[in-house]
């Protein structure tokens, strides 16, 4: 009889003690989550500042020749194809991120096209309140590089905790999945070639 007391006591210590181990994971892991989530709300957030900032310069360009309003329509349409896209952070695809790395290119690329077009414009490079605007989005690319970098750490943390053993166990019951990482743009890794 006290063979079976202590087979039962035992039994019931290791299931309890698996059960605090599987609580315990399980905890860490949605932290771990919602680090990821806050991350990316930080990513939407200086990319949607660089969206705001987009009608200003918009409108401070309006001075720019006909021959410009190309590049002017190109930009509003990255804009509107960039706010389109839509990521819910719940559950972040790899498809998903590459589709809004692709279309916020797009509007870096516009605006890039753009900036430098205006240089062409030397009463426009003197006006203070393009000054203005042009840092504000200078910094506010540099931002979304912050930005994106915390993500990508935040990911990190996740992904390493989920798939370390025996969390991987506790991840597959309750359905955590790894996130995508931002990725470097297609040809980062080449340096431009300067001529003088």
């Amino acid at each position: 009889m006290k063979k079976n007391a202590l087979t039962t006591i035992l039994v019931v210590g290791i299931l309890a003690i698996g059960a605090l181990w599987m609580i315990k994971g399980y905890n860490r892991m949605v932290t771990e989550q919602e680090n990821v989530e806050q991350a990316w709300g930080q990513v939407e957030t200086q990319y949607q500042r660089r969206m705001d900032l987009i009608p200003n310069l918009m409108a401070t360009a309006k001075g720019l020749a006909d021959k410009e309003q190309a590049i002017l329509t190109a930009v509003v349409e990255a804009r509107a194809k960039a706010t389109q896209v839509t990521i819910d952070p719940t559950n972040i695809t790899p498809n998903q991120l590459q589709a809004f790395e692709q279309a916020q290119s797009e509007v870096g690329s516009a605006l890039s096209r753009l900036l430098v077009t205006i240089e062409k414009y030397p009463e426009l490079n003197m006006d203070q309140g393009f000054l203005n605007l042009q840092a504000q989005l200078e910094g506010t690319e540099n931002r979304i590089a912050v930005a994106r970098h915390a993500f990508n750490e935040c990911a990190q943390t996740y992904n390493t905790f989920i798939r370390k053993f025996p969390n991987n166990i506790t991840a597959a019951i309750f359905g955590f999945e790894r996130k995508p990482y931002f990725q470097s743009q297609q040809g980062a890794d080449v340096a431009p070639k300067v001529e003088f």
